[in-house]
């Protein structure tokens, strides 16, 4: 096998983005050479618990689970293990108290996470509506989303050194006076752009909802009600911006801190920035993802060998805990009482076409539960064993982990799923446990070249049927469907069906499959068509309630504004757009990354990768 993963795509993106570059800015190291320098860094930890034999041979593993196309880190790792940065983490939660002190300092910390290659999250919950007294100046405060400015100009300022763009996630509580003109906040043109948002609801709040009750609005500072509304009336109010832009989407509060594996230590209020993984302050949480297409065998799951590179992988994250460089004292110390990771998944699509399962099916659900059952097993099964030999996380004694009854336990939670945005670019798979989003499409790279792509699976299954013809490529080029290929077998259009295809409650029993068998949370995009009905969305945050999850995003198409995706016509009946401009591409569906609510995300379909 060869020591390299990567298809031809990824280059672009390496060069860019990850491979060691001279003071004169010439990449100056392979994809190969990067990947033996993160094995050697992360397995450098070894040494604590077996010397420098423990190193090599886990430096060996490590390499072999990366270049055997199995297991990527997070961004920050690859990018960083081995060179002088050291920071290895992706996630950064910070708090936002209500004093400009907090606030000021909260920036400054954003500032230097942001440079290491983080991305963060906030709730700024804590924060006095705007007009409300400031006892110290007799003025007037100006609220949470005139403060979320400043963060968002000062995430610009920086850039994350032209590697990582800042990325942040801006959380408020349904109950703060100040909610409406959050839920309203992204509705104007540039406004937070390096922000995602979600509001934070309760089970209470969704009660009150379904009981057609008011919901009362309380001012943090005091604890007074200042207002009584319908919680209809909030609850309209979101769905209709997350229709017309995608955001804020929904955090639900209860069944996140029902999962809370240390509630001893606080609730948890605020997530990365693309809303998977919740953290207490000052934490930080390192995520890697398996490549589930990796692990077929002769039309199978191969269970040992998937259960085999959750274990290695779990300990691969732990000992990105020990070896990385925090940028802030408070970030190492909270890191460290907790020492939280997140194994998870890419290429959840690619995975299903290959054993011939629709996406849209009571079988493709019933195989994501029992991947994520397995992982989530073989992972925590790693983790007690860590902790038998090198000792639980500190704050074990007061966690949920003990109260079960166990008796150790390394790291506090074990698991993720993440949007491997860029990961499943350079592993040239579909991305986390989306669905396929176009089978073809244009990717414009640099100097302006044009690159057509055509899914190799669905080439593959043509020609197999004897279909692969300059006709059939250009009506799969005009749509961008499996469907509108003339003569292909119902059954195999179906198999090869892409996001806008699948029904929303498709797109929810998948993100709970696997959020059944998560410690942290799931990201996923519900994807809708341009033309679907403010009514789809209520009905997807009902739902998504209902089935217990913790977040939920949903994405109709084109909400941003003119897509960049450049399929003939777009997915959900849009006309094409111009010619877009050069830049990176998302892995998904093709369209141009920008930085529109943190890292970069599509305009197109949505997805937002910040590992």
């Amino acid at each position: 096998m060869s020591s390299v993963p990567f298809g031809p795509q990824a280059q672009v993106v390496l060069e860019r983005r990850y491979l060691v570059k001279d003071q004169a800015g010439r990449v100056i190291e392979t994809p190969e050479q990067m990947l033996s320098r993160v094995a050697g860094a992360v397995a450098s930890a070894e040494a604590a618990w077996g010397g420098q034999a423990a190193v090599e041979r886990a430096a060996r593993e490590f390499f072999d689970l990366m270049a055997g196309g199995r297991f990527l880190p997070n961004s920050p790792t690859l990018m960083n293990a081995g060179r002088s940065l050291g920071q290895l983490s992706a996630c950064f939660v910070l708090p936002v108290d209500d004093s400009l002190e907090s606030i000021f300092e909260a920036v400054k910390e954003t500032a230097l996470i942001h440079k290491s290659g983080g991305g963060t999250g906030f709730s700024f919950s804590r924060l006095r509506p705007a007009g409300d007294l400031v006892a110290s100046t007799n003025g007037v405060s100006s609220g949470p989303v005139s403060f979320m400015n400043v963060f968002d100009v000062a995430t610009e300022a920086v850039k994350q050194g032209g590697t990582r763009r800042g990325a942040n996630m801006g959380i408020l509580g349904v109950g703060h006076p100040d909610i409406e003109t959050f839920i309203k906040a992204k509705r104007q043109p540039g406004c937070l752009q390096n922000f995602n948002l979600s509001v934070m609801v309760g089970d209470d709040f969704m009660a009150a909802l379904a009981a057609g009750a008011d919901w009362l609005l309380i001012n943090p500072r005091g604890r007074q009600v200042t207002r009584r509304v319908p919680a209809r009336q909030l609850f309209d109010l979101l769905v209709e911006a997350a229709h017309a832009s995608g955001e804020p989407g929904l955090a639900f509060f209860d069944a996140i801190n029902r999962a809370n594996p240390t509630p001893a230590l606080g609730p948890l209020e605020a997530t990365n920035p693309c809303g998977e993984q919740p953290l207490l302050a000052y934490e930080s949480c390192t995520l890697g993802s398996l490549v589930l297409p990796a692990f077929v065998r002769a039309g199978q799951v191969d269970w040992p060998a998937l259960e085999e590179a959750a274990a290695r992988a779990v300990r691969f994250l732990d000992d990105v805990v020990e070896v990385s460089r925090f940028p802030l004292p408070r970030v190492s110390q909270a890191t460290r009482l907790t020492r939280k990771v997140g194994l998870g998944v890419m290429g959840f699509a690619d995975l299903l076409v290959d054993l011939g399962i629709p996406y849209d099916s009571g079988q493709a659900v019933e195989l994501g539960r029992q991947v994520m059952e397995r992982i989530q097993a073989a992972g925590h099964a790693a983790s007690a064993e860590l902790g038998r030999a090198r000792g639980s996380f500190p704050a074990f004694p007061q966690s949920r982990w003990r109260e079960k009854g166990l008796t150790h336990m390394r790291n506090a939670t074990v698991t993720t799923v993440a949007p491997t945005g860029t990961l499943s670019l350079l592993m040239g798979c579909s991305s986390g446990i989306e669905p396929l989003f176009a089978l073809a499409y244009t990717r414009r790279v640099l100097e302006g070249e044009e690159l057509v792509e055509i899914n190799q699976r669905f080439l593959r299954e043509l020609a197999a049927q004897g279909l692969d013809t300059p006709a059939a490529r250009r009506q799969l080029m005009a749509s961008g469907r499996a469907g509108q290929v003339a003569g292909l077998d119902p059954a195999t259009a179906r198999l090869f069906a892409t996001a806008h295809e699948v029904p929303p409650r498709r797109h929810l029993a998948v993100q709970a499959a696997f959020q059944a068998h998560t410690d942290n949370g799931v990201s996923k995009t519900v994807n809708l068509p341009a033309r679907a009905p403010v009514e789809d969305v209520r009905q997807v945050f009902l739902e998504a309630h209902a089935l217990g999850l913790k977040g939920v995003t949903v994405f109709r198409h084109g909400s941003r504004g003119r897509q960049v995706l450049e399929l003939l016509p777009l997915p959900g009946g849009e006309p094409a757009p111009a010619p877009a401009a050069n830049g990176l591409h998302c892995p998904r569906c093709g369209g141009i990354l920008a930085t529109d609510g943190g890292c970069r995300t599509c305009a197109c379909c949505g997805a937002s990768g910040c590992e």
